[in-house]
């Protein structure tokens, strides 16, 4: 394992209350309504701003244009797989064993088969936080905000603790 992995320790998870939990199933309701489009708007998002992130994506990392993003059979089938796997883990925020191993799937499958630097999950935190607030902000209070704040560090501290469990070995130093 490398030591200093994104040079962050590994803290201890501070575990959702029950209202946040409450806060996020609701507002995941209207965001699942729409969920290809919003999974596209995230991704797009995440290229445009960070495209060195394209460079893991052999099927749309030559793409520049937004709206040849948005056409993209590709783009669509990823970003639907993203929102299912935020789903699942909302679906089962009452089960914690049920979301750590969804997490550790997709941790397991992006260090090992894709060779994904970790850091990018943080930043594609970030990006979903900026387009539920940007597209939900009637209902992006800042208790919903704070609420999918700590969930997106869960996702994060889960992905990475599947990264730290296969030994991930940083692949470059620039991920970013």
């Amino acid at each position: 394992m490398d030591a200093d992995r994104d040079n962050e320790p590994r803290e201890r998870l501070e575990p959702l209350s029950d209202g946040e939990l409450a806060i996020i199933q609701d507002t995941w309701g209207r965001v699942y309504e729409n969920c290809e489009d919003v999974g596209v708007t995230i991704l797009i998002r995440f290229f445009v701003n960070f495209p060195s992130a394209k460079q893991y994506f052999s099927q749309f990392q030559d793409m520049e244009d937004p709206e040849e993003m948005e056409k993209s059979s590709q783009l669509r089938q990823h970003a639907r797989r993203v929102m299912n796997a935020i789903n699942s883990v909302v679906e089962n925020l009452n089960d914690p064993d049920k979301v750590a191993s969804v997490l550790g799937l997709v941790g397991k499958a992006h260090a090992l088969k894709h060779k994904v630097e970790p850091v990018y999950f943080k930043i594609l935190s970030g990006v979903i936080l900026e387009v539920l607030a940007d597209d939900f902000g009637e209902c992006f209070t800042t208790d919903v905000a704070h609420a999918w704040t700590k969930l997106m560090g869960a996702l994060y501290w889960h992905v990475t603790g599947a990264y730290a469990e296969v030994g991930w070995v940083k692949v470059s130093s620039s991920a970013v």
